[in-house]
């Protein structure tokens, strides 16, 4: 498990190719701070946003998506209102091909009122989960988890299943998010997860994960193409002038 500091980001940020900067995002702001997001938007991540049927929901969209097109603007040096975006077929977005000389990729995941935003010159996949009691924890297990996982998981108390079903868990989704392969089955993505070792994908091909906890009662992952990544974990403060 990476221990993972969260600062305040610099004025200047240095991202180098082995760099992938992370990024902790309080979706809970201000009614102000979400007009000023809503402001940012694109037409079509106001129709998506005013799709929500939830007020709590439009807010935590409108505050992810106003604090990935901050963070974004600060990589490409514009304004967060000119960034733009491009989607694969199953939805994940990416910069769109006037920027492909950036060469960036980054990737964004939420859970209840936290962010985690992925930034880096290597493709990536960023998975975060709140750590909650799910009454078909082992039925899931079952489903989507290698055999050997499921054993591991059936094995530990009630409490330690919930700790390591969300590891897994994100370890998986974090490797499909940086793939792009939705087709790809989570029970044949093997993780190997010990006490006292890092954990580690027992897949083919030259990918890093690394595991972190970014607050309590939560698990996220991070999936890097490439070796030798060093993780920089930043604080996203809206109140801050870049």
């Amino acid at each position: 498990m990476f221990n993972c500091n969260w600062l305040p980001a610099p004025k200047n940020l240095n991202l180098s190719l082995h760099n992938v900067h992370l990024w902790r995002i309080n979706l809970n702001q201000s009614e102000s701070q979400l007009q000023d997001f809503w402001e940012t938007l694109s037409s079509d991540e106001i129709a998506r946003a005013q799709r929500f049927y939830f007020a709590e929901h439009r807010q935590r969209f409108i505050a992810g998506r106003g604090a990935l097109r901050a963070i974004l603007g600060r990589y490409l040096a514009i304004d967060p209102k000119q960034v733009e975006f491009e989607y694969q077929p199953r939805g994940k977005p990416f910069l769109a091909a006037k920027f492909a000389n950036q060469r960036l990729f980054f990737n964004l995941s939420h859970s209840q009122n936290l962010a985690l935003c992925g930034v880096s010159y290597q493709n990536l996949g960023v998975d975060l989960e709140c750590i909650r009691t799910m009454p078909d924890l082992e039925s899931l297990a079952k489903r989507f988890f290698s055999a050997e996982e499921y054993e591991h998981l059936r094995l530990v108390s009630s409490e330690e299943q919930k700790q390591i079903f969300f590891r897994y868990w994100t370890c998986k989704e974090a490797y499909v998010k940086a793939t792009g392969d939705g087709l790809v089955k989570l029970e044949e993505i093997k993780i190997s997860l010990t006490n006292n070792q890092p954990s580690r994908l027992l897949v083919s091909g030259d990918w890093n994960l690394r595991e972190l906890t970014p607050t309590d009662n939560f698990a996220a992952a991070v999936v890097v193409a490439g070796r030798n990544i060093n993780l920089h974990c930043w604080e996203y403060s809206p109140f801050v002038d870049y």
